[in-house]
């Protein structure tokens, strides 16, 4: 009879029935469901209402009569039924409900016996762990998730293995929770939730899954090798993203089968990639879907074909992808935006034509600029990588990218203290823009460009350190001498020493990169060296000295061998005494792995500093052929090396006079 009773109407609030409230803390069982049942109407729905039982500290009493085991089951279950509702409430509210113990209360109940309140606890904690911004993971241990996998047992209704599959997705998150899911056999729980012919088990299952192996090649293996009577995991899944599953079925399946193939577990030529995942994907793209599923299928359509370009050609082929991307960006959603831009970033990673045909899209570079000035951060993120990615062809940075000045919003959002994803990102996207052929250089550099690179290589981040001296390279190759200048000023000797002393490789390489670019071309040689060359030839010797890769020392190598091109600079090679000695060193170095990096380079600089018919020519072949470097020439005349080989000819010629 208590539950026909007449619920709270509109005009009926929980602050003019003060009965109500007196009720819930009444010692008479019947008087308290009745209020907890009144409570109950009245939050569904209104999140004012359950605004009002939260400040009124209803919640606490809420949480005690679910925990006493004295109270009534049936006081139990609706107390837990009306914190559920709560939990579909604000941000807040899930905080303050997770803050007051419930999930580890909630835990606590599913080890009695009691069959209509665990199944009432297992709704309220799937609830809880559908919420995005409060994670639950942390409040899980071994013994509440091995609870939960019994809870899930074939034996078990479809609503608990539905609600365990939900919830356990939440306990994924990291890494370790990964392995220690694994470990206790959830991917066999799993397959056997991917059995059952019903879509409320099988979709949460392969949300789990998803969630399980994202990122995790230990546990997508498990799971690729994992069968349930017989069928295994994938055999399930490719079932799943046929046409006529329920639309949400074929995509959180595409899911699961993506994150297993970007974790190693299928091949991206195994066809339940190539013909089934992607096309499912392409297919729920297209305009007729729902705007949510649209967002999803996108993103993880960017996922699948982020790295592969195979899979971004057939992707980029594909009927109408590139045009139901475009109207994806046109939606008002920040998710639907976001996924779009990440999806036209993957396909054009590697393929120039396919860049090509993004580009040549209507309205599309509009839509990234209009990103790039977006107020909202996801969405500048988004438009950034894809410029990176469309950045990549040069003929598009000589045409269309100086047609819309992509590089305004991208140094706006440079120098507006961005996070250090979105600041990774940009300036990936501003190395690509100053290149030697992009029209934009030059108005890049009047906005600031190069104190902004040179506060990037101060940066704690490896990577944005390497985008800094990246960029700058860039910025110095073949660009006029008073920017070059300009560059090592504000880059100050000291930051040089730093950036080559990099525990990066990349770092170290790309300096050795910019101080070359910066004293070539030989038209600029010596106007540098007699600026800065005290700087660069400190620079050199540094590595030259260090334990360096080859690599490494064939880039310090070939910067001497731009110096002893100029015209006057010459002299600052060969009155250098340690430098000539490394010289010599390198030609006469026996090692395989020197022989044809270090020896070619060193015989090249030498040949630069002896090449005939230059001021100073004859005493410097003479003081050469003193230090035996004709003699080490005529020995190296027996390499086997062709390169090497012609170099050590050219060289020797131009000792025939002295």
């Amino acid at each position: 009879m208590l539950y026909n009773m007449q619920p709270f109407t509109a005009f009926m609030t929980v602050e003019s029935s003060r009965s109500y409230i007196d009720d819930l803390y009444s010692q008479d069982a019947s008087k308290c469901l009745t209020s907890i049942i009144c409570i109950k109407n009245s939050v569904i729905g209104s999140n004012r209402q359950k605004q009002s039982v939260i400040a009124q500290g209803i919640v606490p009493r809420l949480i005690y009569l679910l925990k006493e085991k004295n109270t009534k089951t049936d006081v139990r279950i609706e107390a837990t039924v009306t914190i559920g509702s709560l939990a579909k409430g604000t941000d807040d509210h899930v905080e303050l409900l997770i803050n007051s113990s419930i999930v580890q209360t909630l835990l606590e109940v599913l080890n009695e016996d009691e069959p209509k309140l665990i199944d009432a606890c297992l709704c309220c904690l799937r609830t809880l762990a559908n919420q995005e911004h409060h994670p639950i993971n942390s409040k899980f241990d071994i013994k509440d998730t091995q609870k939960l996998l019994l809870l899930a047992s074939p034996s078990e209704s479809l609503l608990r293995q539905s609600c365990v599959a939900t919830i356990l997705t939440s306990a994924c998150k990291t890494t370790k929770e990964q392995n220690n899911l694994c470990l206790i056999g959830v991917p066999t729980l799993l397959a056997s939730l991917l059995s059952v012919e019903n879509p409320s088990v099988r979709i949460p299952a392969a949300t789990c899954l998803a969630s399980l192996c994202f990122n995790n090649t230990t546990v997508a293996q498990e799971v690729g090798s994992t069968s349930y009577r017989d069928i295994k995991i994938i055999t399930y899944l490719s079932v799943m993203i046929s046409r006529d599953k329920p639309i949400e079925m074929q995509l959180e399946a595409a899911r699961c089968l993506t994150n297993l193939h970007r974790a190693g577990a299928i091949s991206a030529f195994d066809p339940i990639i190539t013909y089934k995942t992607l096309p499912c994907l392409v297919r729920l793209c297209q305009v007729e879907h729902p705007e949510a599923q649209r967002s999803v299928a996108a993103e993880t359509l960017a996922y699948l074909t982020e790295v592969d370009s195979n899979l971004q050609q057939i992707a980029a082929i594909s009927n109408q992808l590139v045009g139901a991307l475009v109207d994806l960006l046109a939606c008002s959603s920040v998710a639907a935006r976001t996924a779009a831009f990440r999806a036209f970033a993957s396909l054009g990673a590697n393929d120039e034509d396919i860049r090509k045909r993004i580009i040549d899209t209507k309205c599309l570079m509009e839509q990234v600029v209009e990103g790039l000035t977006d107020s909202n951060k996801e969405i500048n993120l988004a438009s950034v990588r894809c410029l990176h990615s469309l950045s990549r062809s040069v003929q598009q940075l000589r045409t269309t990218f100086q047609d819309h000045s992509v590089w305004r919003p991208l140094m706006s959002l440079l120098l507006d203290d961005p996070s250090p994803e979105l600041l990774l990102a940009a300036s990936s996207t501003l190395c690509n823009l100053l290149l030697e052929f992009s029209p934009a250089k030059e108005p890049i550099i009047q906005q600031g460009a190069i104190q902004l690179l040179v506060n990037l290589t101060n940066s704690p981040h490896p990577a944005l350190r390497l985008n800094g001296v990246w960029a700058l390279m860039n910025l110095a190759f073949q660009a006029e001498q008073r920017v070059k200048s300009q560059i090592l000023t504000t880059l100050g000797t000291d930051q040089i020493f730093r950036l080559l002393a990099d525990s990066d490789p990349g770092v170290l390489m790309k300096t050795l990169g910019l101080l070359r670019n910066l004293v070539s071309p030989r038209s600029h040689t010596d106007t540098m060296m007699a600026l800065h060359g005290t700087q660069v030839i400190q620079g050199v010797m540094v590595v030259l000295d260090g334990t360096h890769s080859p690599e490494v020392k064939e880039q310090a190598l070939l910067i001497l061998s731009n110096i002893a091109d100029g015209e006057r600079t010459k002299d600052s090679i060969m009155s250098n005494k340690d430098i000539l000695s490394k010289l010599i060193d390198y030609m006469t170095h026996s090692a395989p792995c020197l022989q044809s990096i270090l020896q070619e380079s060193a015989v090249f600089c030498i040949g630069n500093l002896s090449r005939k018919g230059e001021p100073g020519a004859t005493e410097r072949q003479l003081k050469l052929r003193e230090l035996g470097v004709v003699n080490i020439l005529q020995q190296l005349m027996g390499t086997s090396d062709t390169i090497l080989f012609n170099r050590v000819k050219s060289t020797l010629s131009n000792f025939t006079d002295v």
